[in-house]
C-alpha cells in the first residue's frame, strides 16, 4: 500500500496508513490473466490484468484523478483516469458513467461492467490496466501486489566495483520486495 501524506497522513495515524489505491472492484477480486508485456512495444502481449466478475457489476476508479477519457477504442468501450505522476489507469470493457473532465476519488463508480472481453474464461472480466507515459506497468503494483524480486541482503565489495556482475552461482541470501511503490 502506499501512504498518502500531509495532513490527511496525521489524522490517520491512529487507524495507519491510508491506501492511494485500491482495487477496481468491490472486495478482492480473483485476477485470472496477469500482466505480461511484449518485450517490444508493437508485438503481442497482455498489457494488464483481467479480474473475474460478473456483468453489471459496478466498476470503481482504483485511485484519485480524471476521467481522461470515456468512449470506444478498437470497438470496446474504455474509461481511462489520470492520476498523479503520470499514471492512467484504463477499464474496459465499461459503459461510463461518468463525463470526461469529472473528479473522481478512489473507490467513485465510475460504470458498469459489459460482458464481451476477448479471452476471458469466466462471465465476464474487467481488463484493468496502468501506463506511465508510453510504458505499460503491471495494475497490481498500485496494490503493492507486483511481481516480487530477489536481490542480494550483501553484496561483496568486488561486485559493487561491477554491478553488472551475474550472481548466478553464488548462495547468498536475499530480501524481496514488491514494486508496489511506482
Amino acid at each position: 500500500m502506499i501512504a498518502s501524506g500531509g495532513a490527511e497522513a496525521a489524522t490517520a495515524a491512529d487507524t495507519g496508513p491510508r491506501p492511494r489505491f485500491g482495487w477496481p472492484l468491490a472486495g478482492t477480486p480473483r485476477p485470472v490473466r496477469r500482466f505480461d508485456p511484449p518485450p517490444q512495444p508493437w508485438l503481442p502481449g497482455h498489457r494488464g490484468v483481467d479480474l473475474a466478475a460478473v456483468p453489471g457489476v459496478e466498476v470503481r476508479a482504483a485511485g484519485a484523478g480524471n476521467v481522461l477519457f470515456a468512449g470506444m477504442v478498437a470497438g470496446r468501450p474504455v474509461v481511462t483516469v489520470g492520476h498523479a505522476d503520470g499514471l492512467r489507469t484504463t477499464y474496459e470493457p465499461v459503459h461510463p458513467e461518468l463525463p470526461v473532465g469529472a473528479r473522481v476519488t478512489a473507490g467513485t463508480p465510475i460504470g458498469a461492467l459489459l460482458a464481451g472481453h476477448p479471452g476471458c474464461p469466466v462471465g465476464a472480466c474487467l481488463h484493468w490496466g496502468l501506463r506511465r507515459g508510453e510504458e505499460y506497468l503491471d495494475p497490481l503494483a498500485l496494490l503493492g501486489l507486483g511481481p516480487v524480486r530477489l536481490l542480494p541482503l550483501d553484496v561483496p565489495a568486488a561486485d559493487a566495483a561491477q554491478p553488472w556482475a551475474s550472481s548466478v552461482g553464488r548462495r547468498t541470501a536475499s530480501r524481496s520486495y514488491s514494486s508496489g511503490v511506482l
